[in-house]
Protein backbone atom coordinates (compact mmCIF):
# COMPACT_ATOMS: atom_id res chain seq x y z
CA UNK A 1 0.00 0.00 0.00
CA UNK A 2 1.41 3.42 -0.90
CA UNK A 3 3.37 5.00 1.92
CA UNK A 4 2.27 2.23 4.27
CA UNK A 5 -1.37 3.35 4.26
CA UNK A 6 -4.51 1.79 2.93
CA UNK A 7 -6.02 3.83 0.11
CA UNK A 8 -9.69 4.76 0.12
CA UNK A 9 -10.38 7.85 -1.95
CA UNK A 10 -12.77 9.43 -4.43
CA UNK A 11 -12.58 12.22 -6.98
CA UNK A 12 -15.10 14.10 -9.10
CA UNK A 13 -14.27 13.98 -12.82
CA UNK A 14 -15.23 17.24 -14.48
CA UNK A 15 -15.04 16.03 -18.08
CA UNK A 16 -17.57 13.23 -17.65
CA UNK A 17 -19.37 14.49 -14.55
CA UNK A 18 -18.84 11.15 -12.80
CA UNK A 19 -17.12 10.16 -9.58
CA UNK A 20 -14.04 7.95 -9.50
CA UNK A 21 -13.16 5.91 -6.44
CA UNK A 22 -10.26 3.73 -5.37
CA UNK A 23 -10.93 0.99 -2.83
CA UNK A 24 -8.82 -1.89 -1.50
CA UNK A 25 -9.39 -5.34 -2.99
CA UNK A 26 -10.60 -7.31 0.00
CA UNK A 27 -9.19 -10.56 -1.36
CA UNK A 28 -5.68 -9.63 -2.53
CA UNK A 29 -3.20 -7.80 -0.31
CA UNK A 30 -1.76 -4.64 -1.85
CA UNK A 31 -4.40 -4.53 -4.58
CA UNK A 32 -6.91 -1.80 -5.40
CA UNK A 33 -9.94 -1.35 -7.62
CA UNK A 34 -10.65 1.82 -9.59
CA UNK A 35 -14.35 2.44 -10.21
CA UNK A 36 -15.93 5.19 -12.28
CA UNK A 37 -19.60 6.00 -11.95
CA UNK A 38 -19.97 2.98 -9.69
CA UNK A 39 -18.63 0.53 -12.30
CA UNK A 40 -15.31 -1.25 -11.84
CA UNK A 41 -12.78 -0.07 -14.42
CA UNK A 42 -9.33 -1.23 -13.38
CA UNK A 43 -7.54 -3.44 -10.88
CA UNK A 44 -3.98 -2.77 -9.70
CA UNK A 45 -1.70 -5.00 -7.65
CA UNK A 46 0.91 -2.62 -6.23
CA UNK A 47 2.91 -5.41 -4.61
CA UNK A 48 3.02 -7.57 -7.76
CA UNK A 49 2.24 -5.41 -10.81
CA UNK A 50 3.16 -8.29 -13.09
CA UNK A 51 0.04 -10.08 -11.81
CA UNK A 52 -3.02 -8.90 -13.77
CA UNK A 53 -6.48 -9.64 -12.39
CA UNK A 54 -8.88 -8.80 -15.23
CA UNK A 55 -9.08 -11.44 -17.93
CA UNK A 56 -8.98 -9.13 -20.94
CA UNK A 57 -5.98 -7.23 -19.57
CA UNK A 58 -4.14 -10.50 -19.05
CA UNK A 59 -4.67 -11.30 -22.72
CA UNK A 60 -3.25 -7.90 -23.64
CA UNK A 61 -0.31 -8.56 -21.35
CA UNK A 62 0.37 -11.86 -23.14
CA UNK A 63 0.43 -10.01 -26.47
CA UNK A 64 2.90 -7.49 -25.05
CA UNK A 65 5.02 -10.46 -23.94
CA UNK A 66 5.28 -11.53 -27.59
CA UNK A 67 6.20 -8.08 -28.91
CA UNK A 68 9.89 -8.55 -28.04
CA UNK A 69 12.19 -11.05 -26.38
CA UNK A 70 11.46 -11.56 -22.65
CA UNK A 71 12.75 -8.75 -20.46
CA UNK A 72 13.80 -6.51 -23.35
CA UNK A 73 12.61 -2.89 -22.91
CA UNK A 74 10.02 -1.63 -25.37
CA UNK A 75 8.53 1.70 -26.30
CA UNK A 76 4.80 1.69 -25.56
CA UNK A 77 1.91 4.09 -26.12
CA UNK A 78 -1.26 3.71 -24.04
CA UNK A 79 -4.33 5.40 -25.52
CA UNK A 80 -6.62 5.39 -22.49
CA UNK A 81 -4.83 5.26 -19.16
CA UNK A 82 -7.27 3.93 -16.56
CA UNK A 83 -5.30 2.94 -13.48
CA UNK A 84 -2.18 2.36 -15.62
CA UNK A 85 -2.33 -1.38 -14.98
CA UNK A 86 -0.59 -2.22 -18.25
CA UNK A 87 2.03 0.49 -17.84
CA UNK A 88 2.88 -1.04 -14.47
CA UNK A 89 2.96 -4.50 -16.05
CA UNK A 90 5.38 -3.41 -18.77
CA UNK A 91 7.68 -1.74 -16.23
CA UNK A 92 7.64 -4.89 -14.07
CA UNK A 93 8.30 -7.32 -16.93
CA UNK A 94 10.42 -5.06 -19.14
CA UNK A 95 12.34 -2.62 -16.89
CA UNK A 96 13.72 0.38 -18.74
CA UNK A 97 10.81 0.61 -21.16
CA UNK A 98 9.85 4.10 -22.36
CA UNK A 99 6.09 4.67 -22.14
CA UNK A 100 3.53 7.34 -22.98
CA UNK A 101 -0.05 7.45 -21.68
CA UNK A 102 -2.86 9.54 -23.16
CA UNK A 103 -5.93 10.22 -21.02
CA UNK A 104 -8.86 12.51 -21.78
CA UNK A 105 -9.75 13.05 -18.11
CA UNK A 106 -7.07 15.11 -16.33
CA UNK A 107 -8.60 14.59 -12.89
CA UNK A 108 -8.57 10.80 -13.36
CA UNK A 109 -4.90 10.64 -14.24
CA UNK A 110 -3.92 12.98 -11.39
CA UNK A 111 -6.08 10.96 -9.00
CA UNK A 112 -4.54 7.62 -9.99
CA UNK A 113 -0.95 8.85 -9.90
CA UNK A 114 -1.45 10.43 -6.47
CA UNK A 115 -3.23 7.53 -4.81
CA UNK A 116 -1.52 4.63 -6.60
CA UNK A 117 2.03 5.79 -7.42
CA UNK A 118 3.92 4.08 -10.23
CA UNK A 119 6.80 1.72 -9.42
CA UNK A 120 10.14 3.40 -8.90
CA UNK A 121 12.05 3.79 -12.14
CA UNK A 122 8.99 3.91 -14.40
CA UNK A 123 9.65 6.10 -17.44
CA UNK A 124 6.15 7.35 -18.30
CA UNK A 125 5.16 10.57 -20.01
CA UNK A 126 1.52 11.56 -19.65
CA UNK A 127 -0.57 13.55 -22.11
CA UNK A 128 -4.01 14.97 -21.41
CA UNK A 129 -6.32 15.05 -24.41
CA UNK A 130 -8.15 13.15 -27.11
CA UNK A 131 -6.41 9.96 -28.24
CA UNK A 132 -6.33 10.88 -31.92
CA UNK A 133 -5.40 14.52 -31.47
CA UNK A 134 -2.65 13.58 -29.03
CA UNK A 135 -0.80 11.50 -31.62
CA UNK A 136 0.47 14.66 -33.29
CA UNK A 137 1.62 16.10 -29.95
CA UNK A 138 4.17 13.33 -29.52
CA UNK A 139 7.60 13.94 -31.08
CA UNK A 140 7.18 12.78 -34.70
CA UNK A 141 10.50 10.99 -34.52
CA UNK A 142 9.23 8.69 -31.76
CA UNK A 143 8.12 5.23 -32.90
CA UNK A 144 6.51 2.57 -30.74
CA UNK A 145 6.93 -1.17 -30.41
CA UNK A 146 3.46 -1.43 -28.88
CA UNK A 147 0.38 0.78 -29.07
CA UNK A 148 -2.53 -0.18 -26.79
CA UNK A 149 -5.96 1.34 -27.41
CA UNK A 150 -8.29 0.71 -24.45
CA UNK A 151 -11.17 3.13 -24.85
CA UNK A 152 -14.00 1.31 -26.64
CA UNK A 153 -17.13 0.21 -24.83
CA UNK A 154 -19.93 -0.92 -27.12
CA UNK A 155 -21.97 1.55 -29.17
CA UNK A 156 -20.59 4.51 -27.19
CA UNK A 157 -17.18 4.18 -28.86
CA UNK A 158 -15.91 7.57 -30.12
CA UNK A 159 -16.64 7.53 -33.85
CA UNK A 160 -13.41 9.30 -34.85
CA UNK A 161 -11.38 6.47 -33.27
CA UNK A 162 -13.17 3.67 -35.13
CA UNK A 163 -12.06 4.40 -38.69
CA UNK A 164 -9.43 3.01 -41.01
CA UNK A 165 -8.02 6.53 -41.27
CA UNK A 166 -7.32 6.62 -37.54
CA UNK A 167 -5.64 3.23 -37.62
CA UNK A 168 -3.46 4.39 -40.50
CA UNK A 169 -2.38 7.32 -38.35
CA UNK A 170 -1.49 4.92 -35.55
CA UNK A 171 0.35 2.65 -37.99
CA UNK A 172 2.66 5.53 -38.90
CA UNK A 173 3.80 5.69 -35.26
CA UNK A 174 4.76 2.00 -35.11
CA UNK A 175 8.19 0.50 -35.58
CA UNK A 176 8.45 -1.96 -38.51
CA UNK A 177 7.84 -4.89 -36.14
CA UNK A 178 5.34 -2.91 -34.06
CA UNK A 179 2.12 -4.28 -32.61
CA UNK A 180 -1.23 -2.50 -32.31
CA UNK A 181 -3.50 -3.90 -29.59
CA UNK A 182 -7.14 -2.80 -29.37
CA UNK A 183 -9.53 -3.80 -26.59
CA UNK A 184 -13.09 -3.86 -27.92
CA UNK A 185 -15.81 -4.05 -25.30
CA UNK A 186 -18.97 -5.02 -27.19
CA UNK A 187 -22.55 -6.14 -26.88
CA UNK A 188 -24.19 -9.33 -28.25
CA UNK A 189 -23.95 -9.37 -32.01
CA UNK A 190 -20.43 -7.92 -31.89
CA UNK A 191 -21.24 -5.04 -34.22
CA UNK A 192 -18.32 -2.94 -32.99
CA UNK A 193 -15.89 -5.86 -33.17
CA UNK A 194 -16.85 -6.50 -36.79
CA UNK A 195 -16.44 -2.85 -37.74
CA UNK A 196 -13.05 -2.65 -36.05
CA UNK A 197 -11.71 -5.80 -37.70
CA UNK A 198 -12.63 -4.24 -41.03
CA UNK A 199 -11.15 -0.83 -40.12
CA UNK A 200 -7.90 -2.30 -38.81
CA UNK A 201 -7.51 -4.42 -41.94
CA UNK A 202 -7.47 -1.18 -43.95
CA UNK A 203 -4.33 -0.11 -42.11
CA UNK A 204 -2.45 -3.17 -40.88
CA UNK A 205 -0.83 -5.99 -42.80
CA UNK A 206 -2.60 -8.58 -40.66
CA UNK A 207 -5.15 -8.68 -37.85
CA UNK A 208 -5.99 -11.34 -35.26
CA UNK A 209 -8.62 -11.58 -32.52
CA UNK A 210 -8.09 -13.06 -29.06
CA UNK A 211 -10.83 -13.82 -26.52
CA UNK A 212 -12.60 -16.33 -24.36
CA UNK A 213 -13.86 -18.98 -26.77
CA UNK A 214 -17.55 -18.28 -26.23
CA UNK A 215 -17.22 -14.57 -27.01
CA UNK A 216 -16.98 -15.32 -30.72
CA UNK A 217 -20.50 -16.72 -30.70
CA UNK A 218 -21.82 -13.20 -30.10
CA UNK A 219 -24.40 -14.23 -27.52
CA UNK A 220 -23.32 -12.09 -24.58
CA UNK A 221 -21.38 -8.87 -23.90
CA UNK A 222 -17.68 -8.92 -23.21
CA UNK A 223 -14.24 -8.10 -24.53
CA UNK A 224 -12.40 -9.20 -27.64
CA UNK A 225 -8.79 -8.15 -28.13
CA UNK A 226 -7.73 -7.26 -31.66
CA UNK A 227 -4.06 -7.31 -32.60
CA UNK A 228 -2.68 -5.70 -35.74
CA UNK A 229 0.77 -6.37 -37.17
CA UNK A 230 2.82 -4.81 -39.99
CA UNK A 231 3.97 -8.26 -41.09
CA UNK A 232 2.04 -11.53 -41.52
CA UNK A 233 0.57 -12.85 -38.25
CA UNK A 234 3.03 -15.40 -36.77
CA UNK A 235 1.28 -18.81 -36.47
CA UNK A 236 3.33 -19.54 -33.36
CA UNK A 237 1.64 -16.59 -31.65
CA UNK A 238 -1.71 -18.33 -32.08
CA UNK A 239 -0.33 -21.41 -30.37
CA UNK A 240 1.28 -19.39 -27.58
CA UNK A 241 -1.74 -17.21 -26.85
CA UNK A 242 -4.09 -20.19 -26.85
CA UNK A 243 -1.86 -22.01 -24.38
CA UNK A 244 -1.44 -19.01 -22.06
CA UNK A 245 -5.16 -18.40 -21.62
CA UNK A 246 -7.06 -17.39 -19.58
CA UNK A 247 -8.90 -20.55 -20.54
CA UNK A 248 -10.80 -21.37 -22.62
CA UNK A 249 -8.95 -19.17 -25.10
CA UNK A 250 -9.35 -18.82 -28.85
CA UNK A 251 -7.38 -16.93 -31.48
CA UNK A 252 -8.74 -16.14 -34.95
CA UNK A 253 -6.51 -14.91 -37.77
CA UNK A 254 -6.45 -14.96 -41.55
CA UNK A 255 -9.46 -16.59 -43.19
CA UNK A 256 -10.73 -17.70 -39.77
CA UNK A 257 -11.33 -14.03 -38.95
CA UNK A 258 -13.10 -13.23 -42.23
CA UNK A 259 -16.62 -13.78 -40.81
CA UNK A 260 -15.94 -10.91 -38.39
CA UNK A 261 -14.76 -8.46 -41.04
CA UNK A 262 -17.57 -6.01 -41.72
Amino acid sequence: MPGGREVRASRFLRTTGQHASIEPDAFTAGSYVLSIGGAEQSHVNLLQPEEIFYEYLRRIGHLVDLAASPGVPVSALHLGAGALTLARYIQATRPGSVQYAVELERELLDFVLRELPLPEGTDLQTIIGDARESLVRIDPEVRFDVVILDIFSGPDAPAHLTTGAFYREVRERLNPAGLLIVNVGDEPGLTLVRSQVSAMRQAMADVAAVAETGMFEGRYPGNIILAGTLTPWPPEWTTELTARGPHPAKVLAGVDLDPFAG
